[in-house]
């Protein structure tokens, strides 16, 4: 892991992260009040960001994708938030796992960083986040689809021990999978 990413404060639900050169932000968990800001961040991403995280070229988030992004229970959904450490705390980023019912112990995961802030190690500390979350949870194994052409995030996959396996959908996508030893924290 990047040494130079250390939390420097805890509250009951949020860290305080310094990035490399001394830079600030807060991770923590999205709540419903979010949507207003939730919906700046994504429109705040560049086309490019847009496609992998959602894998199409969404323009903007419908109302109904909107609120599924933030009406979360923070149980089988789980969510976090990034905001900058500056006038207007504005979100720079965002993670997620959702719970699959139908596979007991497996959880979805996603994230975007918006795009100004990318190449700052967040990905990074966010994917530990997640992994740590995950394993308190008790589950067994986390997973996320990866566009082929992302090799920054699928170097990011491999470096955190995820196989990488060929996508049921074709080959513009891989899954990313992670066994998850929740005995280690």
């Amino acid at each position: 892991m990047n040494a130079a990413l250390t939390a420097v404060g805890h509250a009951a639900d949020s860290e305080v992260w310094r990035l490399p050169g001394g830079r600030q932000v807060r991770l923590r968990p999205l709540a419903p009040e979010d949507l207003c800001a939730e919906k700046a961040f994504f429109n705040g991403l560049s086309r490019d960001s847009r496609q992998q995280r959602f894998h199409f070229g969404l323009r903007e988030l419908s109302p109904a994708l909107l609120k599924l992004l933030t009406d979360v229970d923070q149980r089988l959904h789980r969510a976090w938030v990034v905001e900058a450490d500056e006038p207007g705390r504005r979100v720079i980023a965002d993670a997620r796992f959702v719970c699959d019912p139908a596979q007991p112990g497996m959880a979805e995961f996603a994230l975007a960083v918006a795009d100004d802030w990318q190449g700052r190690g967040l990905g990074r500390r966010l994917i530990a986040h997640l992994i740590a979350q995950a394993r308190r949870q008790g589950l067994r194994q986390l997973y996320g689809d990866v566009q082929a052409e992302n090799r920054r995030m699928l170097a990011l996959m491999r470096e955190f021990g995820m196989r990488l396996r060929a996508h049921a959908d074709g080959a513009q996508l891989v899954r990313a999978v992670l066994a998850l030893d929740v005995a280690a924290d």
